[in-house]
This record gives structure tokens, sequence and C-alpha cells, in this order.
């Protein structure tokens, strides 16, 4: 039978909700964030000055024990870019080049284009068909409540150039991952593979997606021009920043709530991830009101470059191995600033019921109990793996692939009312794990995945 919630636990929880509803300082954090520092892309001054914002603004809260981390990250610039269709039928292309991509050779790279519908096509061609030429890989995201679709088509973005380039391709395209259809280009992380030559990567805007498609689907010869001055330099210094409310009892448990500094270096940084720096501020900042400050610590970890590689969330368990075990719960804020409508847990079957008691007090917002398998956020992947219990408040992302990763991630598409719901949400479960008697059991501990193993 699960444990009730006791009374005064239980007026806390929803003095919490109720306040962080009507709250609107977290929409403040995000105009400040965006508009004195603006894109805060992995190794570049407005990364350093984000930095040296969340410095300022943990201290001007109240946390305790604030400190940064130090993170080296890696250095990429995007340079110059451009694209056309030269044949059957001119026309410009809106496009963007994926992040950690090579350049092209100076003056441009040009090449017949190949179409393909998914990674899975992609594998049964055969070379000689790819070999020489530019492959357009052209896989729609699908419009999901839960964004659903990234997780998906993600792989294309991540791996297709790689893929591409072991068959011969002397460059790619691909469709941006993305639900709207503005005109324009939707970046993100590609990765090379050793041993395989490393091709210039670029994603087009949904509308010239289209177009190419089109152009390919006259049966006449398409021929592509692309341009991208990308470089790569060496990895810079970052850092991850760190501010506590020491617990009143056991300081030693952390709670741990988390979002991701940085930003790429389109658009301002609003909804990716501005909204969870501001979720996980304002909820150490409405706990640290309360007239004494919870059982457990709860610590707010403002994450560097998850971006580009996840280098904060590789180098925070490092170096803390022991202290990780006193992690009762973890939860990241890093999937815009929709409303709050789907909660779950990651805990021991034992501690499922417990963690589902919270229902009554999220329900009221619209949020509905789903089940035991939260993933935690990517800056949480290393901790999931090292067993850390979790909770995924899942916002609504029907609209947030419209603008991911493009220059229109800006404040306006922040709505102060919806931002609050989060708050509200966050700060209901995190003082609850915080106050309560017992911990959360630990979930079963999974065999990491090759990436965090080979450290690529």
């Amino acid at each position: 039978t699960a444990e009730s919630i006791p009374p005064e636990l239980a007026a806390r929880l929803v003095e919490l909700r109720d306040q962080g509803l009507e709250s609107r300082n977290s929409f403040e954090l995000v105009r400040s964030l965006t508009t004195e520092v603006g894109p805060r892309f992995a190794g570049t001054p407005g990364d350093r000055a984000a930095v040296a914002w969340a410095v300022r603004t943990m201290n001007e809260i109240g946390l305790r024990n604030v400190r940064t981390e130090p993170v080296q990250v890696p250095r990429w610039v995007r340079g110059h870019e451009s694209g056309e269709i030269l044949a059957p039928y001119p026309q410009p292309m809106f496009l963007t080049a994926l992040g950690g991509s090579v350049g092209t050779p100076e003056g441009g790279l040009e090449g017949e284009v190949v179409m393909v519908g998914s990674l899975e096509e992609l594998a049964e061609r055969a070379g000689e068909e790819i070999e020489g030429k530019i492959v357009f890989i052209n896989q729609r995201m699908v419009r999901h409540q839960d964004g659903s679709s990234y997780g998906q088509t993600g792989l294309v973005r991540r791996s297709g150039p790689a893929r591409a380039a072991a068959k011969g391709a002397v460059g790619v395209v691909i469709r941006s991952l993305g639900t709207g259809t503005h005109r324009f280009a939707h970046t993100g992380a590609t990765r090379y593979e050793e041993e395989i030559p490393e091709i210039p990567a670029a994603a087009l805007a949904i509308p010239d997606a289209d177009l190419l498609e089109m152009q390919v689907a006259t049966g006449k010869p398409v021929r592509f021009r692309l341009e991208l001055g990308a470089q790569r330099f060496d990895d810079v210094e970052s850092a991850t920043v760190i501010g506590e409310i020491p617990g009143r009892e056991t300081p030693e448990e952390i709670v741990l709530l988390g979002a991701h500094l940085d930003s790429w270096d389109k658009g301002t940084g609003a909804i990716d991830d501005g909204s969870g720096v501001a979720i996980t501020l304002e909820v150490a900042r409405m706990i640290l009101a309360l007239p004494e400050p919870p059982r457990r610590t709860v610590r707010v970890v403002l994450f560097a470059n998850e971006e580009f590689g996840l280098s904060g969330a590789r180098a925070y368990p490092q170096g803390r191995e022991s202290e990780i075990e006193q992690h009762v719960l973890a939860m990241e804020a890093d999937l815009g600033p929709g409303r709050v409508w789907r909660y779950r847990a990651r805990t021991d079957e034992a501690s499922v019921e417990d963690a589902k008691q919270l229902i009554r007090y999220l329900a009221p917002m619209g949020v509905t109990w789903s089940d035991n398998t939260a993933g935690g956020g990517p800056d949480l992947i290393p901790l999931r793996y090292m067993g850390v219990p979790m909770v995924d408040l899942r916002p609504d992302a029907t609209y947030y692939f419209d603008y991911h990763h493009t220059d229109d991630d800006t404040l306006d598409k922040v709505d102060p009312a919806d931002l609050a719901q989060n708050v509200a949400s966050y700060a209901v479960v995190a003082y609850w794990a915080a106050e309560r008697e017992g911990t959360l059991g630990r979930p079963p501990v999974e065999e990491p995945p090759e990436w965090m193993r080979s450290g690529r």
C-alpha cells in the first residue's frame, strides 16, 4: 500500500503549485538570458557570458555553494553557407550546416543528387548509385504531442552523413528535422566515424526539401551546388554551473534539477533551453523562500554543451561516483516551455505506487500519470545508467519542433502562463522528493550504450 502524504507536506505541495502557477518570474529569467546573453554556442563569447550570467543569477536568487566546474568543449564555427539547384531548374536553396560538418572545398562542391527516403533505403542502394553523388535524405518528421518523431528521425542527422560517405557520397543534404513549414533550416549535430571520409553535410529548410524532391520527381538529372565555410578548432574550456539549497537534515542526499545552459548559434535559445534554465532556477527560488529548507539538498545543475556532445553531462559524474549514489532523484527540463501533460517515473517497482501519489497534485494542471519508464533527459543519460531514480515531466511538444535549432528560437515563442505551469509541476515533484520521509528505490542498472563506454 502506498504511503499517504502527511497533511503538512500535502499543504506545502498545494502552496508551491498555486504559487508557481501565479508567478511570472520564470519568464523574466528567460527574458534576461535571451536579451543579455542571446546565443550560447559552446566555446563562444556567448557561452562564456552565459556562465557569468548563471553564476550571478544563482547568487542573486540566494543559492548556496554556487560554483563552476570546468568542462572541455569542442569549438566549431559555421561560416558562410549556401546552396542551389543548378539543373534542371536553377533555384537558390535555404540551408544550414549540420553541427560538426566539415567545410566544402574552396568554391563549393557540385554533384548529381541521389534521393533516398530513409537510412534503410540508403543502406539498400548499391555503392555505384551513391559514389561521387550528393545524397539527399528526405525523411519526414511527424508532429506528435510527445515529440517522439524526433527520436525516430534523429539518426538521419546524426549518422546519415557518415553512412552516405561509407558508400562513396561526396556530400549530404537532409530534410530538416522539423515539423513546421517556415523557410528556415534546423541545425543539429552530426557524427563522423573513424576510417570513413568526412563529407560536408547540411539541412534544407522544409519547403526547399519539398522543392528538391519535386525536381528529382521530374526524372531529369538534378545537379546541386553546396558551399559550407565550416571549420573546427581545438577544444576550449567552458563550465557547468551549480548552485544548491543545502538540506536541513540529510544534506548529503541530493535532488537534482537540471537544464543545459548552452544553445545553438542560431536564434537566442529561448525554448532550447532558456526555458529549462528558467524553470529550474525559479523552482529553486520558490523553495528557498519557504520558512525552512527541505530535508534534503536541492541542487540546480546547468550543464555545459548539451547540444554539441553532452560535454557537461559526461563530466558531471567524474570524481563523484560515491556522491551519485546519494542522488535520490534527478529531473531535467529540456523539451521547451509547452504545458506539462504527462508524468512518469523511473524507480524500482516497489516505489512506483509512492511516485504515483503525486498525480493528485499534478492532475488539476492537466497532468496524467504514464508509466515507470522515464528517460530523464539528455544530460541525465550518464546518471540513468548509474541507477539514479528519475522523473520526466513531459511538456506539450506539438509545436516545439517548428522552431527547434533554428533562427526562430526566440523569446516570443515562450508563453508565460505555460512556462509557469512547468514551474508549478517541477516544484511539486522536487519539493516532495526533497522533503518526504523516505527515498524512492533505485531502478535496475542497465548496461550503458557504446558511445558512453568509448567516450565518442
